[in-house]
């Protein structure tokens, strides 16, 4: 959507959460959920793979977001799960982790919480999680720079 395919605005936004509405408790929905107001609570998805839910840049959610499709301008306040695509814009705050894909992120966006790449085996169908940022720990490996730098015995 902000990028230069357009490729967000094929959507069909079937429920639409106004900037004067506020919602507390958890919200299940089907097809496509626009957010403009609050929730207070959990937004899910109800078994569809193209479900999209977009919070525009005055939508607020405080609780965990679940939609194969996420579009994020506004603030989550909670964890995010999407089994497709994440989309966060310019003024995307997400306060929480966010499990992904695939993921589209804007300069400006921002992130406070942890990136999970979701990972999905065609053999299997399993999930596999690999979380950015945390290098995997290696003894018998030194640290680049590190090789060779061990102090000379004196003779």
């Amino acid at each position: 959507m902000w990028g230069s395919d357009k490729k967000s605005a094929r959507h069909n936004y079937d429920t639409l959460i106004s900037s004067k509405t506020e919602i507390v408790g958890d919200f299940k929905f089907t097809g496509g959920l626009h957010i403009d107001g609050c929730i207070k609570g959990s937004v899910e998805a109800l078994e569809n793979d193209n479900a999209v839910v977009r919070i525009s840049d005055h939508g607020v959610v405080e609780g965990e977001v679940k939609a194969p499709h996420v579009i994020i301008n506004g603030q989550v306040i909670g964890n995010v799960y999407s089994s497709k695509h994440v989309e966060l814009a310019a003024n995307a705050s997400v306060t929480g982790t966010v499990h992904y894909h695939l993921l589209e992120m804007v300069m400006g966006a921002q992130v406070n919480g942890n990136l999970v790449h979701q990972v999905e085996s065609q053999v299997s169908g399993k999930t596999n999680t690999v979380q950015l940022g945390i290098a995997p720990q290696n003894p018998s490996v030194e640290p680049p720079g590190q090789a060779n730098s061990k102090p000379l015995a004196n003779s």
